[in-house]
């Protein structure tokens, strides 16, 4: 009897035992969510042979989801195909401001992988990053592949909660087709008209707009180079006549830009300014031999003549597009453009 009474106490002890264990050790999950600092102040054993490797996290870590289909629109003859971003989202606690990512392709390509350096970059830096595809010519014509880009706004606004999204601070930056199609969507803040597709209780501004090497006016898109090449820009066969005209193949009408004037004065983001105008930044390189330099400078003057602000960079001997927009000095100034609009005071 007393041993049974004994193997009894013994029995009751260790689970106590275990119990206050259980209370008193540090859950492992509870301190890779930050829950159990004294985890972290156990002492550490490297083993002989081992060497230590200490690690100061100052990047945060980024999910990649591809392929998300953020509109359905006519194209081609069919009645609805789907329009897809890639997303770059940093791990956050707090809801990011988020950058939509317009690629080039000169109005007849429009390839979102582009440019995975800078868009890292600006994940690194604290935004939700999305790359987006639209339509193109010739089967596409404006303001079509605008509608899509604030169909691609309006699309993370309504769906801000799922991938961490401040919903009121979102910006904008592409190049060059994607640079006049920033350019397009911060002069066009508070207009409606170019809204079309679902989410439409949703807003489509943007809160500041980065434009790399963008064109504005259509109609002098090669006025800084020689006189042949500003024949071809004036051409049927141009892009951006066939932007803006459409191809005859496809309904659309045929002639050169000019021949189209006020299709190429809507198709200006010069046009739309007003007091609800995005703050810009424009970066252009001395040596683009695709889009005259002066394109930005006409936009960046009359944004200032309009009271809204605006900076330019210039790039000493950049080309169009290539590994001058990617360096450190080029995504520094980037990210400070929109930490201030997007992040800072003046954002809020």
């Amino acid at each position: 009897m007393k041993a049974k009474t004994l193997l009894l106490a013994l029995m009751i002890s260790a689970i106590g035992g275990t119990a206050m264990a259980a209370q008193t050790m540090p859950d492992m999950r509870d301190a890779e969510m930050g829950g159990a600092p004294a985890l972290a102040e156990r002492p550490v054993v490297i083993p002989e042979g081992s060497e230590r490797l200490d690690v100061m996290k100052t990047r945060p870590y980024v999910s990649y989801i591809s392929n998300v289909v953020y509109a359905q629109v006519p194209s081609r003859g069919y009645e609805s195909i789907p329009l897809r971003m890639d997303i770059l989202k940093p791990q956050a606690k707090a809801p990011m401001p988020a950058l939509v990512y317009v690629t080039g392709g000169g109005f007849i390509n429009a390839n979102k992988d582009s440019y995975l350096q800078q868009r890292m970059d600006l994940a690194e830096a604290g935004y939700v990053v999305a790359s987006i595809e639209y339509r193109v010519a010739p089967t596409a014509i404006f303001p079509q592949p605008l509608q899509d880009v604030k169909a691609a706004v309006r699309y993370l606004r309504a769906n801000a909660a799922k991938f961490n999204i401040d919903p009121a601070h979102i910006g904008i930056i592409g190049g060059p087709a994607g640079g006049y199609l920033t350019a397009m969507m911060g002069t066009t803040n508070g207009d409606k008209e170019f809204d079309v597709g679902e989410h439409l209780d949703e807003s489509s501004d943007v809160q500041a707009a980065l434009d790399m090497y963008g064109l504005s006016d259509l109609t002098k898109v090669g006025d800084d180079y020689s006189d042949e090449v500003k024949a071809a820009h004036r051409s049927a066969g141009a892009t951006e006549a066939l932007w803006v005209n459409g191809s005859p193949v496809f309904g659309g009408r045929d002639g050169g830009i000019l021949a189209n004037p006020e299709g190429a004065k809507a198709a200006n983001p010069i046009t739309y300014i007003s007091k609800k105008t995005a703050p810009f930044m424009f970066m252009h390189g001395t040596n683009d031999t695709a889009v005259s330099p002066s394109q930005t400078n006409l936009l960046h003057e009359a944004l200032r003549a309009h009271g809204i602000a605006s900076t330019r960079y210039v790039v000493p001997h950049a080309l169009h597009g290539g590994d001058y927009w990617v360096q450190p000095e080029v995504m520094k100034v980037i990210i400070a453009f929109f930490d201030k609009y997007l992040k800072g005071a003046d954002g809020k």
